[in-house]
């Protein structure tokens, strides 16, 4: 039987949701042991770039020395990593799902009116102050707890801004799914392991067997090859409105997943900001 265009782009939008909202969960869960954010970021780019360098010789040489792999790579690979993973260390996964999933919608469309003059789309006038709503709300949460998460919480909106910056660099670039995920992996494993093996801090010596397995194919293999395939692929069969709305779950189910899987408390300001967020990005990708 010949399953719909339609159907079959729901399961990979389904599959790409959980991958996202499991990435803030294994992130947090690699941000409370003894990996450092260099070690992640190592072990992200060395599995992914075993797995895709065979593709890149013998199916895809995409070109990796020039101006708009360098771009992606700075930004969305290298930059990105150690910035998200160096937050984990000082924020929960709760947070990170607020100011990182939840504060793209609102990022991406202003990078896109500053940086390639789009319009601002009608309904993201209702969108944005309903996101900003989630913001305050997790604000309140923050400045009311005894620990200070601040500092990891300022890195995860830096984490954001760099994520929507590298989706406007991959949108001016025309570049496919397969070009992104191979070439934007292969040069940042280029340029940043012979950094981390001759200059950085280390601390995956003193990481447990599971630890590095758990963040070597999640973050390797999950979350750059995987979740990027699986989202254009929701993409062509859904088109990027129905898309970007599903992905608008993604705050909600991994503040959910931060506590029943990780143990995090949930209180009333955090759950308000969880949902405005979640809601605010259904309202700007609608």
């Amino acid at each position: 039987m010949q399953v719909s265009p339609s159907k079959s782009g729901y399961f990979f939008v389904a599959g790409t949701i959980l991958i996202w909202s499991g990435f803030v969960l294994v992130a947090r869960m690699g941000g409370t042991s003894v990996l450092n954010a260099f070690d992640i970021t190592a072990l992200r780019f060395g599995v992914a770039a075993i797995v895709l360098l065979p593709l890149w010789l013998f199916w895809k040489p995409v070109p990796l020395l020039n101006k708009t792999m360098l771009s992606l790579a700075l930004t969305g690979g290298i930059g990105y990593s150690l910035v998200v993973y160096s937050a984990f260390k000082y924020a929960p996964a709760a947070h990170g799902a607020v100011l990182i999933s939840g504060l793209l919608p609102f990022f991406v469309p202003l990078m896109a009116y500053a940086f390639l003059k789009e319009p601002l789309r009608r309904h993201l006038y209702l969108a944005l102050p309903v996101i900003a709503i989630g913001i305050i709300c997790l604000g309140i949460d923050i400045f009311s707890r005894s620990e200070n998460t601040l500092p990891g919480d300022l890195l995860m909106i830096t984490s954001s801004l760099i994520w929507a910056a590298y989706t406007i660099l991959a949108k001016r670039s025309g570049l496919g799914p397969w070009e992104m995920a191979i070439g934007g992996a292969l040069l940042s494993a280029m340029i940043f392991l012979p950094i981390y093996l001759l200059l950085l801090p280390k601390a995956i010596g003193l990481a447990s067997t599971n630890d590095i397995l758990v963040q070597g194919i999640y973050q390797g293999i999950i979350v750059v090859i995987i979740a990027m395939l699986f989202y254009m692929a929701a993409i062509t069969r859904l088109g990027p409105a129905r898309t970007g709305a599903c992905m608008a779950l993604v705050p909600a189910i991994a503040g959910i997943g931060a506590s029943l899987i990780l143990g995090e408390t949930l209180n009333a300001w955090l759950i308000a900001g969880l949902l405005a967020t979640s809601t605010g990005a259904w309202l700007g990708a609608r």
